[in-house]
């Protein structure tokens, strides 16, 4: 081993230490004194001063200079945004999906919220003796689909609540009843999706085919898209805790792990059902 390779190993660990301290001051929450700050990465105080004067300049850290206290610094922000910017959720999602089907047998998807509903981005075929014959860029309905009932429960937006109103509407007119009949058949339906964290139907968009839908959220608790798995009746178990479902929320929370969304991150309280007359 040569002298040169010697310290550019030396270095590598240098920063891996270092990085310690980023991690206390991200999972804190709050800007730390030196002596917790160090304590916490299990580093000598005088060390840690040594790394964060560094960091200082670099901008990842600063220093108020009433408290003396440490927090992450602008350009740490930077390099978050500008992760946050590249985070591709059905490039990230492809191999999440790739495993569970893989794992459960069945067919999976990704949907996001597109210009007209819960859209199919990512579509991922089990095979076998049943085709389920939905495909990338199909719309699902938002009341009577699995993947539409997570997003009932979880998104809050106004753009996807203009869209689920115009649905109420027009299923309304179809049955001839009205909007606030159709909510209240819905509302205990989302309240149980609110429950179990999974949503699921069975038979309600296309006979003889049951579906789970999981939502997956970023980093601000927001909902953004739901892995959605399909299969026959009889053979797709659609009971709550079944290790079926227990492996498509692992899944949505594996994804949204990725995209930034933390456990301790709260998600909006209530549904959207609860706004519309």
């Amino acid at each position: 081993m040569t002298e040169e390779t010697t310290k550019q190993r030396q270095g590598i660990q240098s920063i891996e230490v270092g990085t310690r301290l980023l991690r206390v001051l991200a999972a804190h929450g709050r800007p730390m004194m030196l002596r917790d700050l160090a304590k916490t990465a299990a580093m000598p105080a005088a060390k840690a001063h040594r790394y964060l004067v560094s960091f200082i300049r670099m901008g990842l850290v600063e220093q108020d200079s009433h408290t003396g206290r440490y927090d992450l610094g602008s350009f740490s922000l930077e390099l978050g945004l500008a992760s946050l910017a590249r985070l591709d959720p059905v490039r990230l999602g492809t191999p999440i999906l790739e495993d569970l089907c893989e794992k459960i047998g069945e067919t999976v998807a990704l949907a996001m919220l597109g210009n007209h509903g819960a859209t199919i981005v990512r579509w991922i075929e089990a095979g076998g003796p049943i085709t389920v014959t939905l495909r990338t860029g199909t719309v699902l309905p938002l009341t009577n689909s699995a993947t539409g009932r997570a997003f009932v429960a979880y998104c809050r937006t106004p753009y996807f609540k203009r869209l689920l109103e115009k649905e109420l509407r027009q299923t309304a007119e179809q049955a001839n009843t009205n909007v606030a009949a159709l909510v209240q058949e819905l509302t205990p339906l989302i309240d149980e999706i609110r429950l179990h964290g999974i949503s699921r139907a069975s038979g309600s968009l296309t006979p003889g085919i049951n579906g789970f839908s999981a939502p997956v959220f970023d980093h601000t608790g927001q909902m953004v898209g739901a892995v959605t798995s399909l299969g026959s009746v009889g053979h797709f178990d659609t009971d709550w805790d079944s290790p079926l479902a227990l492996a498509i929320k692992e899944a949505a929370q594996a994804l949204s792990q990725r995209l930034g969304h933390s456990p301790e991150t709260p998600i909006p309280a209530g549904h959207i059902l609860a706004s519309i007359r």
